[in-house]
């Protein structure tokens, strides 16, 4: 069974950053970021493939980047400029199949880590 652990979450001002960080015990296909606010169903935000392949949701685009290790071990998140309704609790996932933002495409999943935005 793959392990996945998130850790970097928080709480910043209005157009602040923060980095999550998530590492598997075994790297996927496609590793990727999904985010789930209270009362809302959860979301693809980023992922990234084996080859480098990068995936973003259009209302992170530009501001969000997506990274991992040569390993594929280690995935980074860096959030820039961000909003209010960034907040959410953010998973990271492992998906051993074709890669996107689909959750149904990810296997292994995190317990998710907490980002909260406001002033």
């Amino acid at each position: 069974q793959v392990q996945v652990v998130e850790s970097g979450g928080g709480s910043v001002q209005p157009g602040g950053s923060l980095t999550l960080t998530c590492i598997v015990s075994k790297p996927g296909n496609c590793m990727g970021w999904f985010r789930q606010a209270p009362g809302a169903e959860r979301e693809g935000v980023a992922s990234i493939s084996s080859g480098g392949s990068r995936y973003f949701v259009e209302f992170v685009r530009g501001r969000f980047t997506i990274s991992k290790d040569n390993a594929g071990t280690t995935l980074i998140l860096q959030m820039n400029k961000l909003r209010p309704e960034d907040s959410a609790l953010y998973y990271c996932a492992a998906g051993f199949g074709r890669c996107g933002l689909r959750e149904r495409d990810f296997t292994a999943w995190g317990q998710g880590t907490q980002v909260t935005v406001g002033s």
